[in-house]
């Protein structure tokens, strides 16, 4: 997914500025995918110089900080928006997390490591389950779409839980002989 399109997509919900959208990106879509501020602030450089958004508003900031700029939708930038979303996704789900990259490789450590990191992200998977639960009937108000997309995200952390769970207990039972012959060559 292009940042370039979930910053306009934001954008036709209210102005904003780059750190709103971060905070938001974050918040409502990270069961998809994160951004850092670069990403956002370079994001918002181009869509300004290609005439989709435009400078509505510079705000100085508290002693330091750079000064918030307050971006708007252009007319342009609602009808590139439109045209992107008439289109195919370009390319099919992907999924990537730092954890399942480590998880493919814990055979060539120590078990107690895997099962220390698996408890971390359970954990974690956890804590997001239960804000997500909590937020739920506010996003039932928020129409079909975003409320079925924190459907989604509900359901595939309660996915990924139950798979944490099941592979820990798994990995907890084997023994140490038997986890390391569990690498598979993937050359």
């Amino acid at each position: 997914m292009s940042i370039k399109y979930a910053v306009i997509g934001l954008l036709h919900y209210r102005d904003m500025h780059g750190y709103q959208i971060k905070g938001h990106i974050e918040k409502n879509f990270g069961q998809m995918w994160t951004v850092n501020y670069g990403q956002v602030y370079t994001t918002l450089k181009t869509l300004l110089e290609e005439g989709l958004i435009d400078l509505c508003d510079v705000v100085p900031s508290e002693v330091g900080a750079p000064q918030k700029k307050l971006y708007s939708l252009t007319e342009k930038g609602r009808a590139e928006f439109k045209r992107w979303l008439a289109a195919s996704p370009e390319k099919q789900m992907l999924l990537r997390d730092p954890f399942l990259l480590r998880f493919i490789f814990f055979s060539f450590g120590e078990r107690e490591d895997a099962l220390r990191i698996i408890d971390e992200q359970i954990v974690s998977y956890e804590n997001q389950l239960q804000r997500r639960q909590a937020h739920m009937a506010k996003w039932e108000n928020k129409g079909l779409y975003v409320h079925r997309i924190a459907e989604l995200g509900l359901e595939f952390n309660e996915l990924i839980l139950k798979w944490l769970v099941r592979v820990r207990a798994e990995i907890g039972a084997s023994t140490d002989e038997h986890f390391k012959l569990a690498r598979y060559d993937i050359l």
